[in-house]
């Protein structure tokens, strides 16, 4: 992709996301890269960013709320303080990515490689992570109230001081996970 193409295509995103997102209907979805870009607090809302290579973009403060990742690749991309209600990020790659603090309330992560993301203080409220792979997240004092981890793989993830109240985890895989002060589903806490 040429420098004045990728120029183009983060104006018609930064600028106009339904026509970003019209032009995507018409043209290949699966070949746009995007790799490192700038989209700190942008509004993106609804953006159609599915198959995009994101690698190390930043998207810190951004509004990717309703935005679909659809397959996604967002390795180290920074989404540090973004709002990602309902945001689909399903079978999205997100390896070493970072959501602190990141809204991620009603977000759909089914399938997501979350391997070693950073999801420190992160609200993750009625987040669909079923079958997601956390392992080796870093989860501080997330919230993940009423989350479904249903077949999700936590092995040696972090989750002290994590708040899972309500959560689905019976099928989740724990192993070597830190629960250490950590609120469990049914309200009690691990010591």
């Amino acid at each position: 992709m040429t420098s004045t193409t990728r120029a183009h295509r983060l104006d018609l995103l930064h600028f106009d996301v339904a026509a970003w997102n019209a032009a995507r209907v018409l043209g290949n979805p699966g070949s746009v890269s995007l790799v490192d870009a700038d989209l700190a607090g942008r509004s993106l809302a609804g953006a159609n960013l599915a198959g995009v290579n994101l690698t190390g973009a930043d998207m810190s403060g951004a509004d990717l709320t309703d935005a679909s990742f659809v397959g996604a690749n967002v390795t180290s991309a920074e989404f540090v303080g973004a709002d990602l209600s309902r945001a689909d990020l399903t079978g999205a790659f997100a390896h070493d990515a970072n959501f602190a603090r990141a809204y991620l309330t009603r977000t759909r992560l089914r399938g997501a490689d979350l391997t070693m993301t950073f999801l420190t203080w992160t609200f993750l409220g009625h987040a669909d992570l079923t079958g997601a792979d956390l392992s080796g997240a870093y989860m501080t004092g997330a919230y993940l109230g009423d989350a479904d981890l249903s077949g999700a793989t936590l092995i040696s993830a972090y989750l002290g001081k994590a708040n899972l109240t309500g959560a689905k985890i019976v099928t989740a895989i724990l192993d070597g996970a830190d629960l250490t002060g950590a609120i469990m589903p049914d309200g009690t806490s691990i010591g």
